[in-house]
């Protein structure tokens, strides 16, 4: 393999607990259960689906804490088996599947811990993706943070510099940017990145339904972020064949391969799934009104809860002083359009950040550019390295 990311990592002691026996529901339950979840995303308003190794592992990359996986093995002191390269690893039928349900306007967000690239490469959509550990075939700019896809891995982990320097041309004709290029790959104590954390945050927060997929939910904070979707009177669903950290905050889990869920799930839905053409990057979705920046949504609910709060009290104030509540129902006109100034204000100072611009992932492959909807946020400081033993 050309790059073993595995043996890139720091040594860490607790990688989770690995190996646990596997579980298959019959093909009858599997049926039903399945059944179950296409009624809850054709009743969902806003499906986020948190992916994991265990959707790659039918593209040849070894999961980790599987029965083959990666820290299983060396847990017995023996070495996974690879079937191909990252760069010869081909989109599997559950990332096609999830590029479909993308465009059918089911699936709205999509949060992966993968760093193989392939949700990438399958032609997701950047603006509606967040890669919490990383991408081994992107750089970014450790000074202007613009990002550069490749069409091989990079080369190293730990986000350590590649040896590249940024080509961003400054305004008015200044040089370039020539900042170092570094890798966004995840070292096990490195900081989770700001903005994918922040939207996918956002996004879990905001869905109504949460998909996970092939994961053990065992790596903190990416694990938990399910349970923001079930704290706020979402649904969590739950595809894996182990047992995983939450279980038992589970509306419906399905013990089963994801291709073969995914494959009974889009025919019940209608959908045909895509064949893959060969790498193709896409950075924008097409920016419609359910994806918003970051911030947008939570701004927007306290606009509204204040401006009710302001009504009221003005009726109050109504009742004693007609003079006094025309004056204070100005005020609340005032003070309202002050607040939407401000929000827009925000909206242009979030702006400033412009939206990653990337080379094509091969000559042959096609961008598709829609417009923007990306943006920046500096409010998380999370690590990558905490894992919690599953609940029994």
């Amino acid at each position: 393999m050309s790059v073993n990311y595995a043996a890139g990592l720091s040594p860490y002691a607790d990688k989770g607990i690995c190996g646990l026996p596997e579980v298959f529901d019959t093909p009858e339950e599997l049926k039903a259960k399945v059944e179950a979840l296409a009624q809850l995303i054709r009743d969902s308003q806003y499906m986020v689906v948190h992916s994991g190794a265990g959707i790659s592992t039918s593209s040849g990359i070894p999961d980790f804490r599987g029965p083959k996986g990666v820290w299983t093995m060396e847990e017995k002191g023996e070495m996974p088996h690879f079937d191909t390269t990252f760069e010869d690893a081909k989109p599997s039928l559950t990332h096609m599947a999830l590029l479909q349900l993308q465009r059918a306007g089911y699936l709205k967000y999509l949060i992966s811990q993968n760093v193989d690239g392939l949700h990438l490469r399958s032609g997701f959509p950047r603006d509606r993706l967040s890669e919490l550990h990383g991408n081994m075939f992107v750089e970014e700019c450790e000074k202007c943070g613009k990002q550069y896809v490749r069409d091989t891995v990079i080369g190293v982990m730990g986000l350590k510099p590649t040896g590249r320097y940024c080509e961003v041309t400054r305004s008015r004709g200044l040089r370039a940017c020539r900042g170092k290029l570094i890798s966004t790959i995840l070292d096990w104590e490195d900081s989770l990145p700001d903005r994918d954390l922040s939207r996918a945050d956002e996004a879990s927060r905001r869905a109504d339904l949460a998909l996970t997929l092939g994961t053990s939910l065992q790596i903190k904070p990416s694990g938990d972020l399910p349970l923001l979707t079930k704290r706020t009177g979402g649904k969590l669903v739950i595809v894996n064949l182990q047992p995983t950290k939450h279980d038992k905050h589970a509306h419906l889990h399905i013990h089963g391969y994801v291709d073969e869920v995914m494959s009974q799930l889009m025919k019940l839905l209608g959908f045909e799934i895509p064949e893959w053409a060969g790498p193709t990057l896409c950075e924008f979705s097409g920016g419609d009104a359910d994806v918003l920046p970051y911030g947008a949504w939570k701004k927007e609910v306290k606009i509204e809860v204040k401006i009710e709060e302001k009504k009221d009290f003005g009726l109050k104030k109504k009742r004693t002083n007609d003079k006094n509540a025309e004056v204070t129902e100005k005020g609340e006109v005032k003070k309202e359009e002050q607040e939407d100034t401000k929000c827009k204000q925000e909206a242009l100072i979030d702006s400033r950040f412009e939206p990653v611009t990337t080379e094509n992932v091969s000559s042959s492959s096609q961008t598709s550019l829609c417009s923007s909807t990306l943006d920046d946020t500096d409010t998380y400081e999370a690590k990558k390295p905490r894992t919690d033993p599953p609940s029994s």
